[in-house]
C-alpha cells in the first residue's frame, strides 16, 4: 500500500512546484493510478527563514508546524520540506506531528556518498551557511564543504531573492556564474544546490555546472519512502 505525501511548501511556490514535479517525473508510472498521491500546502504565510535564523526575525516554526498538522490531519504519512533553510528549524517540525519528517540535507549528504564526492561547493542562502545546516550533516561524511564568501555569496543571495523568487526572467546571472567557477576552480568537484530557488534558476538562466540537486535528492526519498518505484 502506498503511502500519501504531504508537502510542506510556499518556500518558495516555485520550489514547492519544482519538488511536486520532480515526484511526478521520477515516479514510475504507466497511468495516473499508479503515481503517488500528493497533498501540498503552500503556505505563504512562513516568515523568511535566513531572517529568522540570522536577524531575529519573526520565528518561522509556528506556520511550519501548522503546515505539518494540517497535512497530517488530512491524511499526509510522509512529510517533505522544500527549503533548506527551513531545516534549520528541522527538529521543532518533525516533534510537531506523529508522521516522519524526511531530512532534506541528510539525503543529500548520502548521494554525495554514493557519488563518491570528496569536495563539494556549497551554493545556499545565508542562514543555510552561517548557521551549518549542511556542515553539521556533513560533519565525520569525508566530505568537504567549500563555501563562498564576500561578493560570491551576495551573488548567491541576488540570484535566489532578486532573480527567481522576484520572478525575473531577465536577472543578470553572471556574478553568480563567477561564485560557481571560483569553487569549481577551487577543487569543488560538483556544486550542491543548498536552496531550493537554485534548480529552478539552473534552469531559467541557463547555467550547465556540475551539480548535485537536494530537491531531487528529496523526491526521490519521498517516492522510496512512500512505497513508489523511482524512475532514474
Amino acid at each position: 500500500m502506498k503511502k500519501v505525501v504531504g508537502i510542506i511548501g510556499g518556500m518558495g511556490p516555485l520550489a514547492t512546484a519544482d519538488l511536486f514535479e520532480k515526484i511526478i517525473l521520477h515516479t514510475e508510472a504507466r497511468t495516473d493510478q499508479e503515481h503517488l498521491r500528493v497533498v501540498i500546502d503552500s503556505n505563504t504565510d512562513i516568515p523568511d527563514r535566513t531572517e529568522a535564523l540570522l536577524h531575529g526575525g519573526e520565528d518561522p516554526v509556528p506556520e511550519l508546524a501548522k503546515s505539518a498538522v494540517r497535512l497530517a490531519s488530512i491524511g499526509a504519512q510522509v512529510l517533505v520540506m522544500p527549503c533548506n533553510t527551513a531545516h534549520g528549524f528541522y527538529d521543532r517540525i518533525a516533534a510537531a506531528v506523529d508522521v516522519p519528517v524526511l531530512n532534506m540535507i541528510d539525503l543529500t549528504r548520502e548521494a554525495l556518498k554514493e557519488k563518491g564526492i570528496r569536495r563539494a561547493g556549497l551554493l545556499a542562502t545565508d542562514g543555510t551557511v552561517e548557521t551549518g545546516i549542511y556542515q553539521n550533516a556533513f560533519a565525520g561524511s569525508g566530505i568537504e564543504l567549500l563555501v563562498p564568501e564576500g561578493e560570491d555569496q551576495q551573488a548567491v543571495m541576488d540570484i535566489v531573492y532578486d532573480g527567481v523568487k522576484a520572478g525575473r526572467s531577465d536577472f543578470d546571472a553572471t556574478a553568480f556564474r563567477r561564485t560557481c567557477e571560483h569553487l569549481l576552480a577551487a577543487g569543488a568537484e560538483t556544486l550542491v544546490l543548498g536552496c531550493t530557488e537554485l534548480p529552478p534558476a539552473f534552469a531559467d538562466y541557463h547555467l550547465d555546472y556540475p551539480c548535485v540537486d537536494p530537491t531531487l535528492e528529496l523526491a526521490l526519498g519521498a517516492i522510496r519512502a512512500a512505497g513508489g518505484t523511482v524512475r532514474l
